[in-house]
């Protein structure tokens, strides 16, 4: 099998990520922070560890102002109704995936909250412009994602961070298709939202919300941290307040030992590496008759994400030749992220979308190339025969 839906989960890892995931569960898969033997001792070390390299690679001096978390979801949800407040205004971009999407819709509907989406062009560009004019007097929060799931779209976080605390506005950043790719200086910013198990190529069920020191936040769960046990209400300090309940201390021993192999690897190394083997796909792909790229065909301006069409046949259908008849991985529909469809013009039809990592290789896409030349030919037969009439002579 090639694989190439890295944007939803790497599948590829370093061996070490399962070797450190079987290990917490054998010899020291105690309760962190739930006792004082040595094994919840040893296991509480083990989260502090993760912690520390994750806040190395993104920049974070504070290392208690980062929880961990199940997903990127659950992040984006602490940390937009962690800060919101009734009457607040929330700007968010029509690149959006669904979890920042509709954590906000429910706040409208609530009536606790209000939101404006900032539509991009047909290729998927968000203007600068287009978030100041959305900005309002009581625009508390600004929400972009660094990169765009369905086409690979990188966008100017730091430029979008500046204007937001220009004009008094909290910033945060849904960094699901750029933590581990993609350089981030979370100091920057005011809230970031990432995943464990893509870019950092830890296991699924990982992920994590660094909130700036100082910003307060309100909690969506409560219950037992291990800490001030003696309290009604959830604790103030970091990283308790937003780390109720058991840790899966597993597979954030997993995600330590990926986060510490992006280290070693350096995002410099990855990047490029991504660049490549995208650059190398666009440059081919885009020569076969009836094929359509969305989004910026610049590799410099872009993840390892590239979504296309072939002209006459269902993004789904196009999917499924590809892993049935090529045994290749990728993931046609619409990407829990209506609102970049909209925007790309897919809404209705879809894109099939190709997601390159670390550890796929240019072998790998000269295969995908060539069995999207086989498919959009094969159509384009399919098509002569049914616009001519043209029958098999017996």
């Amino acid at each position: 099998m090639i694989y190439f839906d890295n944007a939803a989960t790497s599948f590829y890892k370093p061996a070490q990520v399962s070797q450190r995931v079987y290990d917490a569960m054998v010899k020291y898969g105690a309760n962190a922070g739930r006792g004082g033997h040595a094994l919840s001792v040893q296991a509480g070390e083990i989260i502090y560890e993760a912690r520390e390299n994750v806040c190395r690679l993104f920049h974070i001096d504070d290392t208690e102002r980062l929880a961990f978390c199940p997903n990127t979801t659950y992040a984006l949800n602490m940390g937009m109704k962690g800060v919101i407040r009734p009457g607040d205004h929330i700007v968010i971009t029509s690149m959006e995936h669904n979890s920042v999407l509709r954590p906000a819709e429910s706040l409208r509907q609530q009536g606790i909250a209000s939101y404006s989406i900032v539509r991009g062009n047909e290729k998927g560009e968000i203007p600068l412009s287009g978030i100041q004019r959305a900005i309002r007097p009581n625009t508390r929060l600004i929400i972009m994602t660094h990169a765009s799931n369905v086409c690979g779209n990188i966008y100017d976080i730091a430029a979008a961070a500046k204007l937001a605390h220009d004009n008094g506005i909290l910033f945060m950043v849904d960094a699901a298709q750029s933590a581990g790719v993609l350089d981030i200086d979370a100091s920057k910013v005011d809230l970031l939202a990432f995943p464990g198990h893509k870019g950092l190529m830890g296991p699924q069920g990982t992920g994590g919300l660094y909130v700036r020191k100082g910003l307060e936040i309100s909690t969506i769960v409560e219950g037992g941290t291990g800490s001030v046990s003696e309290l009604y209400t959830q604790p103030q300090d970091f990283p308790d307040r937003l780390e109720s309940g058991t840790q899966n201390m597993p597979a954030i021993a997993g995600l330590d030992e990926g986060v510490r192999f992006v280290l070693r690897e350096g995002i410099d190394t990855i990047r490029k590496k991504e660049a490549a083997l995208t650059e190398f796909f666009i440059s081919e792909v885009r020569n076969i008759p009836k094929i359509k790229i969305y989004g910026t065909q610049d590799s410099r301006n872009k993840v390892g994400v590239v979504a296309l069409n072939i002209e006459g046949m269902d993004c789904v259908e196009v999917a499924a030749q590809l892993d049935e008849e090529y045994h290749i991985a990728t993931r046609g529909g619409l990407h829990c992220a209506v609102l970049a469809h909209e925007t790309l013009g897919t809404k209705d039809i879809g894109c099939v979308r190709f997601s390159f990592g670390y550890f796929n290789t240019k072998r790998e896409v000269d295969r995908a190339v060539f069995a999207l030349f086989k498919i959009a030919n094969k159509a384009k037969l399919n098509e002569f025969y049914a616009h001519n009439l043209i029958y098999p002579y017996f």
